[in-house]
């Protein structure tokens, strides 16, 4: 039973070969490392492919350009779910802003969940190197997003997760409509709404290590709408 992380990357030469190092560092059996790349003009696809080369637990996904965040991780759970031997599938940024050293208290909480999602809005979470302003902007945005929602979720707009393949099966994600970071709450919404066990494990999200964030008002603007989008959808 092998666990599966998918690591979408654009423009990540800087922190690809370090995050998977700190991953397989951690420990885990079975575990193997996906990496997506949208065609990074930076050569992050070739680093990943030295990377792969080196390592026969990594593999490389070339896509020939940026669409979205969704559309990349899309691509990642399909390759994922081809093999029947992988049990739990992980969303996990690149950039070091979630923690490899967490991966072992998510598969301990796979023994009750379908869904377990790292949570910076639970006892034992948080956010570290943000401005106020945008540590504000954040934490009003998930409480918006659960009342709107109707859900008991802390952390709805958060990309550290971990999936059961059976959750990703029947999920229908040809269907999946986000392709930006709305993505993220489109699917936990429609696990809760499918009835899958969900629960929260704290994390410490840490702003990335080097390169530029992909985060805009745009993505921000993107994603309120199709909320509501979700809420009212028949």
């Amino acid at each position: 039973m092998n666990s599966v992380i998918i690591l979408p990357t654009y423009n990540e030469k800087e922190n690809i070969a370090g995050i998977v190092q700190e991953i397989f560092s951690i420990g885990i059996s079975d575990l193997k490392v996906i990496i997506v790349d949208d065609n990074s003009p930076d050569g992050t696809g070739q680093i990943a492919d030295k990377l792969a080369a080196e390592n026969s637990r990594i593999s490389v996904l070339h896509r020939p350009k940026k669409e979205g965040l969704g559309k990349a991780y899309m691509a990642g759970f399909q390759e994922a779910l081809s093999d029947p031997q992988n049990q739990y599938i992980f969303e996990m940024d690149a950039d070091f802003s979630h923690q490899p050293k967490y991966l072992p208290r998510f598969l301990d909480s796979m023994e009750q969940a379908d869904l377990t999602l790292g949570s910076r809005y639970i006892v034992g979470g948080g956010i570290a190197n943000w401005s106020w302003p945008r540590r504000f902007i954040s934490w009003l945005a998930n409480i918006i997003i659960r009342k709107l929602l109707g859900v008991a979720v802390r952390d709805l707009t958060g990309g550290f997760k971990c999936f059961n393949r059976r959750v990703l099966e029947n999920m229908d994600l040809e269907n999946i409509e986000s392709r930006g970071y709305n993505f993220q709450i489109e699917l936990t919404y429609k696990a809760i709404k499918k009835g899958f066990r969900i629960k929260e494990v704290p994390i410490v999200f840490v702003e990335r290590r080097a390169g530029h964030s992909k985060f805009s008002a745009a993505i921000m603007i993107e994603s309120f709408w199709k909320v509501l989008m979700l809420r009212f959808k028949k």
